[in-house]
């Protein structure tokens, strides 16, 4: 009976957020939202698809651009991870992301689906997102940075670009984006992401092999994955070097690819730079202890 109470309370209070809602009482509502968050925090309520999409419901009537909707859905998320220390539900991610994508908010539902499981989903906004925001020549670009972020970091996206500001470089427009599919270790919606937009894209041939080389080196890196062997990983960055200097994250993106897919270990400083470098140093520091080993066996050498 005493956890009913605060169950039908809770109820009572999303009605009434959702009438205000209805009415264009923004901030009246926003409240009971946010009393709707608090309510499950102190009852330590368990995770519930329903709950979720009530919180999802809630945080879609939101104005797009008040601090209100901000804090709701870093609350929402902590809560939905139940104090394990990840970055909330995947339900409750996919679920922001398809109320994004219908605001055409591609930038940040991009980065609820790199953190939910549907990979289809994200794939059929990335489509959408190049054709309606991107140039040609950026086709395999868009895919690019997805399913590379699939399997490294975590910073949410809300500092890229404003929706609709077309030509920013894309490089520049997903910067705030440091996490991928393939970084957040997630290779099987890697794999759904990559087939799914490489056959829906309308600008790209049936493949592979592809006519862009990014999309070649996409196709064999995930492949290679499933291999796990240094030598094709480190060959493959090496060929495509051209097709990834297009944009300086690639190589960061790959150099935790390496740690955790392929034994390599952490990127240190390097007058190298990048994943190259790391691979360089890594074999120059073996020469050179090498050469030490060498050096204590044999006798010094005098100059009159």
């Amino acid at each position: 009976m005493s956890q009913s109470k605060p169950a039908e309370a809770r109820e009572l209070m999303c009605s009434g957020a959702l009438l205000f809602f209805s009415h264009g009482q923004q901030n009246s509502a926003s409240d009971l939202s946010m009393l709707v968050l608090e309510s499950l925090e102190k009852a330590e309520v368990e995770v519930a698809d329903e709950l979720l999409e009530s919180l999802a419901k809630l945080f879609s009537l939101m104005d797009p651009n008040s601090p209100e909707r901000v804090a709701f859905v870093s609350r929402a998320l902590k809560w939905s991870s139940g104090g394990s220390g990840k970055l909330g539900h995947p339900r409750l991610h996919q679920l922001l992301a398809l109320t994004l994508w219908k605001e055409q908010n591609y930038c940040e539902s991009r980065y609820h689906f790199l953190h939910s499981s549907d990979g289809e989903g994200c794939a059929n906004m990335l489509v959408e997102y190049a054709t309606s925001r991107g140039f040609r020549s950026e086709v395999d670009m868009f895919v690019a940075q997805a399913v590379l972020q699939y399997v490294p970091f975590a910073v949410p996206p809300w500092l890229a670009w404003p929706p609709g500001a077309r030509g920013w470089p894309l490089s520049r427009a997903l910067s705030g984006l440091s996490r991928t599919f393939l970084c957040l270790k997630n290779k099987s919606s890697a794999s759904v992401v990559f087939t799914t937009y490489t056959q829906k894209h309308p600008s790209i041939e049936n493949g592979p092999p592809f006519v862009q080389p990014l999309l070649n080196f996409i196709w064999f890196l995930l492949l290679a994955v499933d291999g796990g062997k240094l030598t094709v990983f480190t060959v493959l960055c090496e060929q495509y070097q051209p097709s990834l200097r297009r944009d300086p994250m690639y190589n960061e993106y790959l150099d935790r690819i390496g740690q955790l897919f392929f034994g390599v270990p952490p990127k240190q400083t390097s007058s190298y730079g990048g994943l190259l470098g790391n691979l360089l140093s890594s074999l120059m520091g073996s020469s050179e202890q090498e050469g030490e080993d060498s050096q204590d066996d044999s006798s010094p050498i005098e100059l009159d």
